[in-house]
């Protein structure tokens, strides 16, 4: 298995960041895609999904009537609801570890490389420049670290109360294609889509009342644990705890640090404790 299109992807996602890189991030997405087209891990079908987000971030433009950029919104949701479950087909994602189970107690785990649910967050990133919400570089990283504990406190607390994971530090093989994976594509698509978004586009929308800023937090960690409903109840509660926490860090210092405080939770839970989850707990 090439890794070239998954650094492409990476190259495309970090040059997404500033407009003036647009089309190396455009570049670099097709040169990515057309290496995954080769290997036989993209098939015809997944090009009506890179068409329709085309269509997509035409149909939001500025400049577009209100109808047509209400349309553009509910077709990228549609297709970040159908990417992001890996229901569009022609997306042949590879699994890069597992099925197997990092600590004795824990469900197997299995680790994909997905080349369909990092679109939406390439998308939100080039055509939603409002989401980035940049800082300057102190303000990030000190909201991403307040976080980060924040979060890591209150969820993994939770955690350890509902018997959904125990204590277990280690080091696993693969580690650092976990952690590689989940900074380049994981955090930065959720993050962009519940926070950047979902809580950012809700903010703007409510600015005017009091509680509107306080409402989209907690829609946004509502949303997010909801999006965890494959794992139980209790991963909607968990989630919904570290959305908050990820939702803090992004209103203090914008989506970059909503992007780092979950990584540091991520990686906290899976270094320190049981990941995914103890298998008594399914």
């Amino acid at each position: 298995m090439t890794t070239l299109p998954w650094i492409a992807l990476a190259l495309a996602t970090a040059a997404a960041w500033t407009d003036r890189s647009r089309l190396w991030a455009l570049g670099a997405l097709a040169m990515g895609y057309a290496a995954a087209a080769v290997n036989g891990q993209l098939g015809w079908p997944a090009g009506g999904a890179l068409a329709l987000l085309g269509l997509a971030a035409w149909a939001v433009g500025p400049h577009r009537p209100p109808l047509v950029r209400s349309l553009g919104h509910g077709l990228f949701l549609a297709l970040v609801v159908a990417l992001s479950a890996h229901l569009w087909p022609g997306f042949h994602n590879p699994r890069a570890l597992g099925p197997a189970r990092i600590t004795p107690d824990a469900v197997p785990f299995s680790l994909y490389l997905n080349l369909d649910k990092p679109l939406a967050g390439l998308w939100l990133l080039m055509v939603m420049p409002a989401i980035r919400d940049l800082r300057p570089p102190r303000a990030t990283l000190t909201a991403a670290a307040a976080g980060w504990l924040g979060a890591s406190v209150a969820c993994l607390t939770a955690a350890l109360a509902l018997g959904a994971v125990a204590w277990a530090p280690k080091y696993p093989a693969g580690a650092g294609l976990w952690l590689v994976d989940n900074l380049a594509f994981v955090t930065v698509a959720e993050e962009a889509l519940f926070r950047g978004y979902i809580q950012g586009g809700l903010t703007r929308l409510l600015e005017r009342r009091p509680w509107g800023r306080t409402a989209a937090l907690l829609a946004a960690s509502a949303l997010f644990g909801l999006a965890h409903l494959g794992g139980g109840p209790r991963w909607v509660v968990l989630g919904t705890i570290a959305g908050a926490g990820y939702g803090l860090a992004y209103r203090r210092g914008g989506l970059p640090a909503a992007i780092l405080a979950h990584v540091g939770l991520n990686a906290t839970h899976f270094f320190l404790f049981t990941y995914p989850m103890l298998h008594a707990a399914v």
